[in-house]
C-alpha cells in the first residue's frame, strides 16, 4: 500500500466507515473505562469521609510560630508608624517655619 492509498482512505471518513476492532482491544476499553469510573467513586467516597471529620487540632509549635509571626507583625507595623509620626512631625516643623519666615517678609 502506498501512502496516497492510505490518505484516500482517511479522507473517506464518515458515518457509513467501519472499523475493526479486536475483542482483546474492545475489553481493554472497557476495563479502562471500568478503571476510571472506579476510581471516581471511590475519590468522591473519600472526599464525603473528609468532610465528616473533625479538623486536626493545632499543633502547640504551629500555634507559638503564628503567634511569634503575628506579633513580629504588629511590632513593624508599630515602628512604621513611628517613623511616620517623626516624619509628619519635621513636615509640620518646615511649615510652621515657611509661614513664620513668610509672615516677618510682610
Amino acid at each position: 500500500m502506498s501512502n496516497h492509498h492510505i490518505n484516500n482512505k482517511m479522507a473517506e471518513l464518515s458515518e457509513d466507515t467501519k472499523f475493526n476492532i479486536s475483542v482483546k482491544t474492545l475489553i481493554a476499553i472497557g476495563v479502562g473505562i471500568f478503571t476510571l469510573v472506579g476510581m471516581w467513586f471511590a475519590l468522591q467516597e473519600d472526599i464525603e469521609e473528609a468532610k465528616l471529620l473533625p479538623e486536626p487540632p493545632i499543633s502547640r509549635t504551629e500555634y507559638d510560630l503564628k503567634d511569634e509571626l503575628i506579633r513580629e507583625s504588629i511590632m513593624n507595623t508599630e515602628d512604621k508608624v513611628n517613623e511616620n509620626g517623626d516624619k509628619l512631625d519635621k513636615i509640620e516643623e518646615r511649615l510652621y517655619d515657611l509661614n513664620t519666615n513668610t509672615k516677618k517678609k510682610r
